[in-house]
């Protein structure tokens, strides 16, 4: 049967709800199962949990542990990856210090100084990922969730342009359920179409039995003058189009919301809510490992609705599926840079998976993704090119990060977060760069 690897297991309540999705499907009742992790008391807890799981739902998967990267990689048809580089302490001090120097995030994993920051973080992880699997797996597919989604799948395509890469994000698939929960139609009635950058796509196409539903999204608005409150209401009123993440993500890619309180108020942010969502996580481990502990069963949720599973699922068995995958931009959008990781339709099969080309986004749609690309872009050449200058190049192209704070006030963040993060970021970055250098 086939094997599939969990790099990053120690993200137990993921760990839990990939397993769990697995496992549904009958076909996949006898996979090998390898988790890897770098914290032992992290992994434990994930084997705990997956043999949980395997005894709860009657079936006969092997599951194994190690923490041996290189030996769980070896022979494996998928990997799954899911690492937080740095942990939840890096993830604090991405927020807190930014936060110090005059700069408020909301979640900080995506694009910004959060996100560049998070992806410097990764890329040398994910580079000897790369070596790995050319050595010990060179066929397997490698399924990323770890973010910044797009600078990761990006990375991969520039260091281990064979592997056969795709990074998977449910904010399409939520996205589309709470639009129909909100104009009130069942989501397996509607027909949805995506595209754009992964957190900053497009609902394209959105019909219910061969209707446009955006009419009456709008009628809907109309009516509830709260909703007008929301981050992607906003955004849907000036670009005409609805994107793919929540209202609390999408606040710190754009210019408009995070600079002011009074924006932050009208439009009911948080700034640092994911130091808080880190604090839940930590909580939801210690919870998951008392309740294995005490052999008390853990909680789920019902249904296969991660897209590796599925992935899995119907590469294995030939099932035909299309999801929202992202992707090298190899003519998939004609407007947005080209070997650019972009998100769009994807037909899963028993060839593997085929991104559907998209032709051009709505132009104004297209502009605010360039913008996120460049951040991305700017990253990317950082780490390759080993100049420390482009790293402070690609928070000042961020709009979030160039409302709020000067040029010379960027630069001293960088530099302060490049000693808080240290060793954990690539050598020749690790320069500190005085805000009036020339």
């Amino acid at each position: 049967m086939a094997k599939i690897t969990f790099i990053g297991a120690g993200s137990v309540v993921f760990t839990r709800q990939l397993v769990a999705d697995l496992l549904s499907f009958p076909e996949l009742s006898e996979i090998e199962l390898v988790l890897h992790d770098v914290d032992p008391e992290r992994l434990d807890v994930a084997v705990g949990t997956a043999e949980w799981l395997n005894a709860s739902f009657g079936t006969n998967a092997t599951i194994a542990s190690t923490l041996d990267r290189r030996e769980a990689l070896a022979g494996a048809d998928f990997v799954v990856n899911m690492i937080q580089v740095g942990g939840i302490d890096g993830t604090l001090k991405d927020l807190q210090i930014a936060e110090l120097h005059g700069l408020r995030q909301t979640i900080g994993d995506t694009t910004g100084v959060g996100g560049v920051f998070r992806a410097l973080r990764t890329f040398p992880v994910l580079e000897a990922i790369a070596r790995d699997m050319q050595e010990v797996c060179p066929d397997a597919w490698f399924l990323n969730y770890t973010n910044p989604m797009a600078m990761n799948v990006w990375w991969m395509s520039v260091v281990a342009p064979k592997i056969k890469t795709v990074g998977l994000c449910h904010s399409v698939y939520w996205t589309a359920h709470d639009l129909a929960e909100l104009v009130g139609v069942p989501v397996e009635e509607t027909t949805f179409r995506a595209a754009g950058v992964n957190h900053q796509a497009w609902m394209l196409e959105w019909s219910h039995q061969g209707e446009d539903l955006y009419p009456v999204l709008r009628d809907k608005i109309r009516s509830d003058p709260e909703l007008e409150r929301r981050v992607r209401v906003e955004m849907f009123r000036r670009f005409g189009y609805y994107p793919t993440e929540t209202s609390e993500h999408s606040s710190e890619y754009l210019a408009w919301f995070l600079r002011s309180d009074d924006q932050i108020a009208k439009y009911r942010l948080e700034p640092l809510e994911y130091v808080g969502i880190s604090h839940d996580n930590v909580a939801e481990f210690e919870e998951a490992k008392k309740r294995l502990a005490a052999g008390e069963a853990l909680d789920l949720e019902e249904g296969a609705a991660e897209y590796a599973p599925q992935v899995i699922h119907s590469i294995l068995t030939g099932t035909v599926r299309e999801i929202h995958g992202n992707v090298v931009n190899d003519g998939l959008i004609d407007n947005l840079p080209q070997g650019a990781c972009v998100e769009v339709p994807c037909t899963v099969d028993a060839e593997g998976l085929r991104p559907v080309p998209m032709g051009s986004l709505p132009t104004q749609c297209a502009a605010p993704n360039r913008t996120y690309l460049s951040v991305a872009e700017l990253t990317i050449e950082a780490a390759r090119t080993g100049n420390p200058l482009l790293v402070r190049q690609a928070v000042l192209a961020d709009p979030n990060a160039s409302s709020t704070l000067t040029p010379a006030e960027i630069w001293d963040l960088c530099n302060a977060l490049i000693e808080a993060h240290g060793d954990l970021l690539p050598e020749a970055l690790r320069v500190l760069v005085p805000a009036d250098a020339l």
